[in-house]
C-alpha cells in the first residue's frame, strides 16, 4: 500500500508525493483522467537509469497515454546543460509534442532538474512528473519545484520554479544504487535533521546499521520523514525568499568544493563537507559548543561521507563561493546552526571565516 502526502503551493493543494514499491501503481495515478488517452508523454532519462527502468515505466504509462516516447541523454553532471535541454527540445518538436502533452523525469537530481526546466520553458510550459530513482532525488531535489541547469560549470545558474504534477517514488530503486550514490543522498537526509528535527537526527544515528543495510521498512520511514521536512519548508516559502534558504545548509562551500574538484566528488559528498564547514563556523561563533561540532562532523563518517579533502586549493574554493547564486547585495547568505535541529540564516559570514572553515576541511593527518 502506497504512502501519500500532498504538497501545497500558495496555500492550495498542488501535487501528491507517492512512496511505494515498484512502478505498477504508476498506471493508477493517471487512469481516472480520460484526457490522457489523447496525450503524449516523454520519459526523459539518462544512459545509466534508462536501461534499468525505462521499459518498466513505459509499460505502465502506455496503458493510459496515447503515445510514450523515451529520450536518453548521457549520464553525468557535465551534461546538465542548456545543450542537453536544446537536444530535448528538438526531440519534442520532431515527435510533435504540444502544450497538452507531458514529460516524465526518470532518474536522479540531474534528470529531474533538467527535465523540469525543459517542461517550464517548452511552449511556455508543459506538465511534468518526477520519478526519482536516487536517494538524493527522493528526499530533496524532486520536491519543491526547483528546476535548472548548470552554466559554464556554475551550479544551477539557469532555472525556474516550476511545480510537478506528481512525484512518484519507487523505493525499490534504492536497492540498485551503487554504494557511493546511496551515501551521497544520505548527506541531504542528515541535513534535514540538522536544520529541523533533532529527534530525526538521533533516529538516523540509532538506525545506522539498518540504513546502511538498506532495510526496506527503515528506508521508507527515513524517506517519508525527510519528505515531510522538506514539504514543510517549501510550502511556507516556495520561491526561496526566506525560510527555504535553510535547506542550503552546507551548499555554499559544498558547491565551491564541487567546482574546485572538477565535479569528481558527488553532490552529496560536497554537501557533507559543506555541513562540516558550516558547523565549524557555528562553533567558532560560539553558537554551538565544540563537542556538538565534533559530533556533527564525525556522524558523517559511518555513512561513508567525507569530512576532509586532500590538497584543496583554499583560495580557489573561497573565490568560488563568491559566484554562488545565493549572493545578496554582494554578501553570501550563509546557513549556520544554533543547535542540532535548528538552523539560522546569516548574511555576515566573512571571507576569513570561510577560509578558516575550508582550511579545517583541508586538514591532513601528516600536518
Amino acid at each position: 500500500m502506497a504512502e501519500r502526502m500532498t504538497v501545497s503551493y500558495q496555500k492550495k493543494p498542488c501535487y501528491e508525493i507517492v512512496l511505494t514499491h515498484g512502478f505498477a501503481e504508476l498506471t493508477d495515478e493517471f487512469a481516472n483522467d480520460a484526457d490522457n488517452r489523447s496525450r503524449r508523454i516523454c520519459i526523459v532519462t539518462d544512459s545509466n537509469v534508462g536501461p534499468l527502468y525505462a521499459e518498466q515505466v513505459k509499460e505502465a504509462l502506455m496503458e493510459v497515454f496515447a503515445v510514450c516516447e523515451v529520450f536518453v541523454f548521457p549520464a553525468g553532471e557535465e551534461h546538465k546543460t542548456l545543450q542537453t535541454v536544446q537536444d530535448l527540445y528538438t526531440f519534442l518538436i520532431e515527435h510533435h509534442f504540444d502544450r497538452k502533452d507531458m514529460l516524465a523525469a526518470l532518474g536522479g537530481g540531474v534528470t529531474g532538474d533538467l527535465t523540469g526546466f525543459a517542461a517550464a520553458t517548452y511552449l511556455r510550459g508543459v506538465d511534468f512528473i518526477q520519478l526519482p530513482t536516487t536517494l538524493l532525488a527522493q528526499v530533496d531535489s524532486s520536491i519543491g519545484g526547483k528546476t535548472g541547469v548548470d552554466f559554464d560549470a556554475y551550479k544551477n545558474m539557469v532555472g525556474a520554479f516550476y511545480m510537478p504534477k506528481l512525484v512518484y517514488m519507487n523505493l525499490d530503486t534504492l536497492q540498485t544504487l551503487e554504494p557511493r550514490q546511496f551515501y551521497s543522498g544520505f548527506a541531504e537526509v542528515m541535513k534535514h535533521g540538522l536544520i529541523r528535527d533533532s529527534k530525526y537526527y538521533e533516529w538516523l544515528i540509532a538506525n545506522l546499521y539498518e540504513i546502511c543495510d538498506r532495510d526496506k521498512d527503515t528506508l521508507l520511514s527515513m524517506v517519508k520523514r525527510s519528505c515531510e521536512i522538506k514539504r514543510g519548508v517549501v510550502e511556507k516559502d516556495p520561491t526561496e525568499q526566506g525560510e527555504r534558504a535553510l535547506l542550503n545548509l552546507g551548499h555554499t562551500i559544498g558547491h565551491a568544493i564541487e567546482k574546485e574538484r572538477g565535479f569528481s566528488l558527488l553532490h552529496g559528498e560536497c554537501v557533507a563537507l559543506g555541513c562540516v564547514a558550516a558547523a565549524f563556523i557555528s562553533w567558532k561563533r560560539e553558537l554551538i559548543p565544540m563537542e556538538e561540532y565534533y559530533e556533527i562532523r564525525d556522524m558523517f563518517v559511518p555513512f561513508n561521507l567525507p569530512i576532509s579533502v586532500d590538497d584543496l586549493d583554499v583560495g580557489q574554493v573561497v573565490a568560488f563561493t563568491k559566484s554562488d547564486k545565493k549572493m545578496r547585495a554582494g554578501q553570501i547568505r550563509f546557513v549556520l546552526l544554533e543547535k542540532i535541529g535548528k538552523a539560522v540564516l546569516d548574511d555576515t559570514v566573512t571571507e576569513d571565516e570561510i577560509r578558516a572553515a575550508v582550511e579545517e576541511l583541508n586538514f591532513r593527518e601528516e600536518d
